[in-house]
Formats: structure tokens, C-alpha cells, sequence
């Protein structure tokens, strides 16, 4: 049996325009008109079961999308940055550099208070795992940090390659496999067909 997900980042908020350790915050006005304009295309990918990260970005993505039914997976949710939560990478940096420099380099680390990337990365692992022993399509409305993780996991790669993912908005990271192997096509911009 071959498993395919299709992991979907979540359109722009101001959070991620500002570069601010996610605060919950919504999508913005033209994060819902990309979303909007993907879904008018034809470019959503459709499943048989329908995932998003339980963040009102990733909902209000998901229905953008016209992916109706996504229900909140918390296995999904994104990186728990603790006390860091809702300030931008600059403030962290300038008021905690040594600390900021520590959870770059150590993915076991996490001086926030939340929880470090190697644990993140297996969390998130887990719904992979979930995945893969059922048949069908799993479409998920994911943050970008966890596209990253799954890649991460999906490819082997050391927890340390984290930070190397780069992860756009309303793109698409397409993973395949059984077995426990997977294959990944990453980054298909959701936009219309050229």
C-alpha cells in the first residue's frame, strides 16, 4: 500500500510577514485572496481525508481552500515556542542572543520553555506514522514549521536540517511511500495552471 500526503502551508498572516513566533493570529486580506484565487483555479489538491494544524490560520486556510471538513489534528500543531510565543525573531534575539543561538545550533534545546525541535519533529512524525497505515489521500493545512519537520522525517535527514527547509506559503509538499520510506516532491505553488 502506498500512502500520500499532500502537506498545504498555510496562507500569510501578519505573524509571518513580521517574522513573529506565531501569536494565533488569522490569515490577513491577501493571504484569503491567494487562498481564494487557488481554489478558483483548480489547484487544491483533494483527499480522502482532510487534516489542519488546530491554529486559526491553518482553519481559515483550510476553508479558503474549499477544503470543507478539515478537522484539527493537535498532533499537528505548530512549534511550542513558550515564553517566545507572540515576539518577533529580532526582540527574542536582541533581548536572549545566547539563548536565541543555542536553539538555532541544538535541536535538543529549548530555552523558551517550550519544547525543543527534536521533539517537535517527533510529534509531528507521529501523524506521519498515522497516515501511512491507512489507504487514501491525507490533504493537511499545516504551518510551515511543520512541512519542515516532516520533510526532516521523511527524507531521514538529522534534526539539525530543520532550519534548511524553506517552506512558501499556499505551497504544496507532496510525500509518498510505504513501508516506512518516503519519497518527497516539495513546494508546488498552489497558483493556476500556466
Amino acid at each position: 500500500m502506498t500512502s500520500r500526503v499532500t502537506l498545504v502551508a498555510a496562507a500569510t498572516g501578519a505573524a509571518l510577514r513580521e517574522a513573529r513566533f506565531d501569536d494565533g493570529g488569522p490569515v490577513d486580506a491577501s493571504g484569503l485572496r491567494a487562498a481564494r484565487a487557488a481554489r478558483e483555479s483548480g489547484a487544491v489538491p483533494s483527499g480522502d481525508r482532510l487534516w489542519a494544524s488546530p491554529t486559526t490560520r491553518c482553519r481559515q486556510t483550510a476553508q479558503a481552500l474549499g477544503l470543507d471538513g478539515a478537522g484539527d489534528v493537535p498532533g499537528l500543531a505548530g512549534l511550542r515556542v513558550g515564553r517566545w510565543r507572540g515576539a518577533t525573531l529580532g526582540e527574542v534575539s536582541a533581548a536572549e542572543p545566547e539563548a536565541v543561538a543555542r536553539w538555532l545550533a541544538d535541536p535538543a534545546s529549548a530555552p523558551h520553555g517550550g519544547e525543543s525541535v527534536r521533539a517537535f519533529c517527533a510529534r509531528v512524525a507521529e501523524c506521519l506514522d498515522d497516515a501511512a497505515r491507512h489507504d487514501g489521500r491525507v490533504v493537511a493545512v499545516v504551518e510551515p514549521e511543520v512541512v519542515r519537520a516532516l520533510v526532516v522525517r521523511a527524507l531521514g535527514a538529522p534534526e539539525s536540517a530543520f532550519w534548511r527547509v524553506d517552506v512558501a506559503p499556499l505551497s504544496a509538499t507532496e510525500l509518498s511511500g510505504r513501508a516506512g520510506r518516503w519519497n518527497v516532491r516539495a513546494g508546488r505553488p498552489l497558483a493556476a495552471p500556466a
